[in-house]
Formats: C-alpha cells, sequence, structure tokens
C-alpha cells in the first residue's frame, strides 16, 4: 500500500514537472476561459455518437494533447454512463479541431475537458 501512495506521488510530480495540465487542477470558470466545446448528439441504430468541436481561446499557446469526458445523462441529469476521447493533432491556438465518439444511448451528454497540455507558443 505504502508503494502504492509512494508511485502516486511520484506520477503527480512527474507529470507536473513535464508541463501536464490536468483539467482538475483548473477550476471551471478558468477552463471556460481557455476552452469551448460545441458538440452534438446524432443517433445510430449501431451506437450514438457525440460529436462537434473543441475550441482554444488562447491567442498564443496550443494545446498538444487533449483528453474530454462525455457523461451520458438520463432525463433527470443523473449520470448513467462515460466515456472519453482524445482531440487527434491537438487544438491550435485560437483555432478549433473536431471530435467524434461513441457513447452510450442517453437522454442527453455533458462534454468537458479531462486533460491537456500546452504547447510551446510560438511567435513571429
Amino acid at each position: 500500500m505504502r508503494g502504492v501512495c509512494l508511485a502516486l506521488v511520484l506520477a503527480t510530480v512527474v507529470s507536473i514537472a513535464i508541463g501536464s495540465a490536468a483539467a482538475a487542477n483548473y477550476a471551471q470558470e478558468s477552463l471556460d476561459r481557455y476552452f469551448r466545446i460545441e458538440y452534438q448528439a446524432e443517433p445510430s441504430a449501431a451506437r450514438p455518437v457525440v460529436s462537434g468541436y473543441v475550441y482554444n481561446m488562447h491567442p498564443g499557446l496550443p494545446v498538444d494533447r487533449m483528453q474530454l469526458a462525455i457523461e451520458a445523462l438520463d432525463a433527470s441529469g443523473k449520470v448513467v454512463g462515460t466515456s472519453s476521447t482524445w482531440i487527434p493533432g491537438g487544438v491550435p491556438a485560437g483555432n478549433r479541431s473536431y471530435f467524434s465518439a461513441s457513447v452510450v444511448l442517453a437522454a442527453s451528454y455533458r462534454v468537458q475537458v479531462l486533460f491537456f497540455d500546452w504547447g510551446k507558443g510560438g511567435g513571429s
């Protein structure tokens, strides 16, 4: 048990040292300042799909890696399923990237940033 705790602490320190920005470290208001997510659910005979765009509103920093959490909600708003998807290629600064993921059938969905890494800002 002690070894597991030590491993978790070490993993946290390493991820901080390399610049990872787990979304849990940010208040939702901060995430809303940097990112906007537009999405829609598309019914399918096999399995529904949630797809859309994530916008990086930071004018100077791209996102190298981003993972989104998708929660399936029943009619009362209770979470009945979860999934996640990576944004292929990241999200350029001041731009958007497309995502698409299969999900379980639900009354509605909620999509939020789960994880991201800020890239290196560039300029001319």
